[in-house]
C-alpha cells in the first residue's frame, strides 16, 4: 500500500516538498571531482578595460569553464587585447592548450561592445572570434555566450552556460516558479502563488512554460508565455491533473489525468484540446515522458507490483518495461539523442540519480547524496540537474553524464525544488 500511496502522491504532486524556508539570491559552490589530468588547460585573460562593464566578463567565462568540470584555468597575470600579437611557444611553455583574450568598449548608443579571440597554442592559429555588442544588462549573457563558444572548439559539443532554468522556490507562504540563467544568476519570477507550483516544463523553443499549480485548489496544467506572461489552462479536468510534458515539436504535452479514475497517461494539444487517452490499466501511471523523435513515451507506473519506468509507443499499444535493477524507480527523463534514460532509483532507502544506456541495459549511479527528485538533462546532453536536500533544504545539483564532474547550486537561504533544464535558444 505505501508503493501505491506514494504513486498517488508522485501524480497528483510530483516530488516536491518545500519547506517554507525564505529563499534568496542564488550562490554557486562548485564542487569537483575526477577529473583530473583528463582537463583541458586553457588561458582566460582579462579582458582589455573590461572595468566598464557591471560585470567582469572574464569572471564570468571563467566560472563557466571550471564550473563544467573540463577545463583547468590557467592565469594569465594581466588583461590582455584580442588585438594583441600572441606568443604561441610563451603560452604553451605555461602549459596552456588554448589562450581566450578580449576587450570591452562602450558604443555610442550605450551598448557594450564584447569582443574575443579564442587560439590553439598547440597548433599556433587562431581557433575562433566574436564580436557581440549587448547592453550593460547583458554583459553576464555575453560572457555565457563567449563560454560556450570555447566550451564548443575545444570539446566539440555544443555548451550550455547561455541556457536558462526553472526551478519552484517558497518563501513563507509564497510559491514561486523563478526562471535562471545555467548558473543560477539572473532570476526572474514568472510566477507567484499561496498555493503549490509544481512540475515546470520548458517548451522546445523556450519561450513557455507549462506547470501545475494549486492556486484553484486542485491540480490544473497551466502553460505560460515568457514573454507576453499570457497563460492558457492545458488541462482542468475532474480529479487530478499534473506531470506535463512536452512533444519535440511543441504541438502537444503529454499529462497525467485521473479524470477516468486512476491516473492515467494522456496526450493533450498544446491549446488543451484533443485530450487523447494512451494507456489503460488498473495501476496508477504517471510521468510522462517524449522521447526526442516524438514517437515513443517513458512514464512510472506501478503495473509489476512496485514503481517502475515503462514506454510506449504514441499511438499506443503495449508498454515495454524499461528498469529492471531495484524495486523503485521514478521520474524518467530522456537525454536530448534518445540514449539514455535518466531516473530516481531507491536502493536501501537512498533516493539516488541513475541513468541507464538503454542499448546496452548499462547502469550508472551519478550521485552520492540520498533524496534526489527531478532530474532535468541539459540540451547537449552532457550535464543533469537534479533537486536533493542538503541540511534539510532543497537545493540544486548538476553532474555531469559520466560522474566526473560536479556543480551544487546552493541557495544562500530558501528551499528550490523541481528544476527544469531550458533547450538551445536560436
Amino acid at each position: 500500500m505505501k508503493k501505491r500511496h506514494f504513486l498517488r502522491s508522485i501524480a497528483l504532486l510530483g516530488l516536491a516538498g518545500a519547506i517554507g524556508v525564505p529563499a534568496a539570491h542564488a550562490q554557486l559552490r562548485v564542487e569537483i571531482s575526477g577529473v583530473g589530468a583528463t582537463q583541458i588547460p586553457v588561458a582566460i585573460a582579462a579582458f582589455a578595460d573590461e572595468g566598464i562593464s557591471p560585470v567582469q566578463v572574464s569572471a564570468i567565462v571563467k566560472a563557466d569553464l571550471t564550473r563544467s568540470g573540463y577545463f583547468r584555468i590557467i592565469e594569465t597575470g594581466s588583461a590582455i587585447s584580442e588585438t594583441a600579437p600572441v606568443n604561441y611557444a610563451e603560452w604553451k611553455s605555461r602549459g596552456a592548450d588554448a589562450l581566450a583574450v578580449g576587450s570591452v568598449q562602450r558604443l555610442a548608443d550605450g551598448r557594450l561592445d564584447v569582443r574575443y579571440k579564442l587560439y590553439d597554442t598547440v597548433k599556433g592559429t587562431q581557433l575562433s572570434s566574436m564580436p557581440l555588442a549587448v547592453a550593460p544588462a547583458s554583459a553576464r549573457l555575453a560572457g555565457h555566450k563567449i563560454a560556450d563558444d570555447i566550451y564548443e572548439k575545444l570539446t566539440g559539443i555544443r555548451g550550455v552556460f547561455s541556457t536558462r532554468i526553472a526551478y519552484v522556490t517558497k518563501s513563507g507562504r509564497e510559491y514561486r516558479l523563478e526562471i535562471a540563467d545555467a548558473d543560477g544568476e539572473g532570476t526572474q519570477i514568472a510566477l507567484r502563488s499561496n498555493e503549490p507550483i509544481i512540475s515546470p516544463a520548458w517548451s522546445p523553443d523556450g519561450t513557455k512554460v507549462a506547470y501545475v499549480s494549486f492556486e484553484n485548489k486542485k491540480p490544473i496544467v497551466y502553460v505560460q508565455n515568457l514573454v507576453t506572461t499570457q497563460r492558457t489552462v492545458v488541462a482542468n479536468f475532474k480529479g487530478s491533473n499534473s506531470a506535463p510534458n512536452w512533444s519535440p515539436d511543441g504541438t502537444k504535452l503529454a499529462v497525467a489525468l485521473s479524470r477516468e479514475g486512476l491516473t492515467q497517461i494522456f496526450i493533450v494539444n498544446a491549446d488543451g484540446s484533443g485530450a487523447r487517452r494512451l494507456t489503460t490499466s488498473d495501476s496508477i501511471d504517471t510521468e510522462p515522458q517524449f522521447a526526442p523523435d516524438g514517437q515513443t513515451i517513458y512514464f512510472t507506473s506501478d503495473r509489476s507490483g512496485g514503481p517502475q519506468i515503462y514506454r510506449i509507443n504514441v499511438n499506443g499499444g503495449t508498454p515495454q518495461r524499461v528498469t529492471f535493477n531495484g524495486s523503485y524507480n521514478i521520474s524518467p527523463r530522456i537525454s536530448p539523442d534518445g540514449k539514455t534514460l535518466a531516473y530516481i532509483s531507491r536502493r536501501d532507502g537512498k533516493f539516488q540519480l541513475y541513468t541507464l544506456d538503454l542499448a546496452t541495459s548499462q547502469e550508472l549511479r551519478l550521485s552520492d547524496t540520498t533524496k534526489d527528485e527531478s532530474p532535468s538533462f541539459a540540451p547537449n546532453g552532457r550535464y543533469i540537474m537534479y533537486a536533493t536536500e542538503t541540511g534539510r533544504r532543497g537545493t540544486l545539483a548538476v553532474v555531469s553524464t559520466d560522474g566526473r564532474a560536479r556543480a551544487v547550486l546552493a541557495m544562500q537561504a530558501g528551499d528550490v525544488r523541481e528544476p527544469t533544464w531550458g533547450p538551445f535558444m536560436k
